[in-house]
């Protein structure tokens, strides 16, 4: 299975993982840059720092193609219809507001009501409970079961004549459960309903077609698929982008201004004022070269593997407390060991050069459901190695000893 990908070789486009003895784990929080992205940034910086849609000069010219090249990535990237689903963000979190702005406020009312999940984060809850304060709308949850799986057993009842917008995270950022988004979204098209996804956690790792799943709308981040911080991504289809109104104002989103009134620009630089990200931007599409050209389906099988074989070494010790047990698991695993707080394990690992994540994990409702108030959280990515695992495992032993054996 490690001959699926050339790690040795993925691992030495990392700068950080020079000779450091680093151990990353915290991925879903945000990935490790290749050289290569941080380099495209540069020559951006270097080269042609110029605004975009705005110059006839060469820099100027240069950016802007750069910039909308990489619009062309993703839509290539997610399958989309066009490069007008395409609206570049600052993340994930600024794309849930967009909608929840610019749609949500303009179609909600005291009749309506939103489906969302336990699981999810809380960029995916309190924009929506601010819409729910402004329109009146009620916010119904998706429970979730003892695998950690969604309890769709009630969906027909949950999804009904007043559900207006089904709005659910693909893969949770602490189970790691694939949520199963194609049945959900045909259940919710047949009430009408629109379709939110939030494949933060999924389109760096594996394989989302917005044409198969038939969302309205998906959002994700660039720095989670070794792409740069600062820059995100919302796909919507084109007829509902085109009824909204313009999330933030001022130059390049308008058509033209007199002094009584505003026409706006077309799809999707409605959506986009002001100076974008550029560098940010222009490094995404070179993060989105690199994984295309290694195979994100690779990548998520490589992955699989990882992640089953630490589940396997983790069951193995009676003292670890695993929480979830689903049959569609991402790379992404959340435990707690009996008897030793997660912060103390956290920086325990941390001495010997292990990054993890301990927390609520901005998902504190989940938190609640779980009965506890944080996790250690591992999560793999296509760098990731057995051995690491290994030497996390040895490490977990270790202060299992230290923390228990000794008391």
């Amino acid at each position: 299975m490690n001959n699926l990908l050339d790690i040795q070789n993925i691992r030495k486009k990392f700068s950080i993982l020079y000779d450091n003895n680093l151990i990353y784990f915290d991925n879903a929080s945000t990935s490790l840059k290749p050289d290569i992205v941080i380099d495209k940034i540069k020559n951006y910086y270097s080269l042609y720092p110029a605004n975009v849609h705005r110059s006839i000069y060469k820099i100027g010219l240069k950016a802007s193609e750069e910039y909308e090249n990489v619009r062309k990535k993703i839509k290539e990237f997610l399958n989309a219809e066009s490069t007008k689903n395409i609206i570049f963000t600052s993340g994930t979190t600024e794309s849930i507001n967009l909608i929840s702005h610019s749609w949500g406020l303009q179609n909600l009312n005291e009749n309506d009501e939103i489906l969302l999940t336990e699981m999810e984060h809380h960029s995916n809850i309190v924009p929506w409970q601010i819409c729910s304060q402004k329109t009146g709308c009620k916010i119904r949850y998706i429970a979730i079961n003892d695998q950690g799986e969604l309890d769709l057993s009630n969906i027909n009842e949950l999804i009904n004549e007043k559900t207006k917008l089904v709005s659910l995270i693909h893969q949770s950022n602490v189970l790691g459960t694939v949520n199963p988004i194609k049945e959900i979204i045909q259940i919710a098209k047949k009430q009408g309903a629109i379709t939110l996804i939030d494949a933060a956690q999924t389109v760096p790792h594996l394989e989302v077609d917005v044409k198969e799943i038939d969302c309205d709308f998906l959002v994700f981040s660039g720095h989670k698929m070794v792409g740069p911080t600062g820059v995100g991504i919302l796909y919507g289809k084109e007829n509902i982008l085109d009824g909204m109104q313009p999330f933030m104002s001022g130059g390049q989103m308008i058509n033209e201004v007199n002094l009584h009134s505003v026409t706006f620009n077309e799809l999707p630089l409605k959506f986009e004022a002001g100076t974008p990200n550029i560098a940010q931007v222009i490094g995404l599409g070179e993060s989105i070269d690199f994984i295309s050209k290694i195979g994100i389906n690779k990548i998520n099988e490589y992955e699989r593997y990882l992640t089953e074989y630490a589940l396997a070494k983790l069951r193995l010790n009676a003292k670890i407390a695993l929480y979830a047990n689903s049959k569609h698991q991402g790379s992404v695993i959340s435990f707690n060991i009996q008897g030793i707080n997660a912060y103390d394990l956290a920086e325990f690992l941390d001495q010997k050069n292990i990054a993890v994540r301990v927390g609520h994990h901005c998902a504190q409702p989940l938190m609640k459901v779980l009965g506890v108030p944080s996790t250690i959280r591992i999560s793999f990515y296509l760098y990731n190695t057995i051995e690491e695992i290994d030497f996390l495992i040895l490490s977990i032993e270790e202060a299992i000893k230290f923390f228990l054996d000794r008391a």
